[in-house]
């Protein structure tokens, strides 16, 4: 007799805001989850709640993904268990203050985490659902990645990074059976405010989603088959004009010659 299991996504930045409603929902939905980060007191009382759900599994992997050991953990335990078939990219961090007085280890950190964390846990996920035959990956991004004059440097840059690598991957690993969806998130309310320095109650208030609502939203576009989306955006045609148009400049990126514009006149 067969006994089914079920699917396990593994969540990072699961203590609490945009992660911890993520395993909320995938828990409610019939995933087991584990949950990655490194408050594990927080992820042991959201583990133990989200466990009094009958046939509910939750597990802590404490990890500081800044943490290169840490790091090669969660890559292992995305590559050798095979009950896991989804991953929330969800831990990163954001930065304010004019760049020109950044503190570089600070730049550094959140090179390290919003870029190269996500990449490497995206490619371990990925190496392991295509040896699985399939399998999801979601990446947390921003809108700013979008407006890239709105906000601190770094951050944006990080961002527009995660879009590009989602919507890489989208087209690369979808045929093999791969989903892939980047969710660009507007202001949320969560803990990145305060750890950047900011009070939340200074951001205009039509202006900040709850953490609940962003996640709905999310996993309604997942399952929508969208590979971006956007939880703020009324209306979905203005993406899709906005990314035709950026397709359609592809022809003209790469030619033999400068643009006439460019050519100096004669004498």
């Amino acid at each position: 007799m067969n006994i089914q299991t079920r699917p396990k996504a593994l969540v990072t930045g699961a203590s609490s805001g945009i992660g911890a409603v993520y395993a909320d929902r995938l828990a409610r939905l019939g995933h087991d989850v584990v949950l990655v980060a490194r408050d594990e007191e927080r992820m042991q009382a959201l583990a133990e709640r989200l466990q009094r759900d009958p046939g509910t599994s939750a597990e802590v992997l404490r990890a500081d993904l800044l943490d290169p050991a840490d790091l090669q953990r969660v890559e292992a335990r995305l590559l050798d268990d095979h009950a896991i078939t989804m991953l929330v990219n969800n831990a990163g961090v954001a930065g304010l203050g004019p760049f020109d007085s950044a503190d570089p280890l600070t730049l550094e950190a959140i090179v390290s985490l919003n870029v190269m964390a996500v990449t490497r846990l995206a490619a371990a996920a990925a190496k392991g659902f295509v040896a699985r035959g399939g399998g999801t990956i979601v990446n947390i991004g921003s809108v700013t990645a979008l407006m890239p004059e709105s906000f601190e440097p770094v951050y944006v840059a990080t961002k527009a990074y995660v879009l590009a690598l989602s919507q890489s991957l989208h087209e690369q690993l979808g045929p093999r059976g791969i989903r892939v969806q980047a969710v660009l998130p507007g202001m949320t309310r969560t803990e990145i405010w305060e750890r950047s320095g900011v009070d939340p109650q200074t951001l205009p208030p039509d202006m900040v989603m709850e953490a609940s609502e962003l996640v709905d939203a999310a996993l309604a576009g997942l399952d929508m088959g969208e590979s971006v989306t956007i939880p703020s955006l009324p209306d979905v045609d203005e993406w899709e004009y906005f990314n035709d148009k950026r397709r359609k400049l592809a022809p003209l990126l790469s030619r033999k010659h400068a643009a006439e514009r460019y050519r100096l006149a004669p004498g």
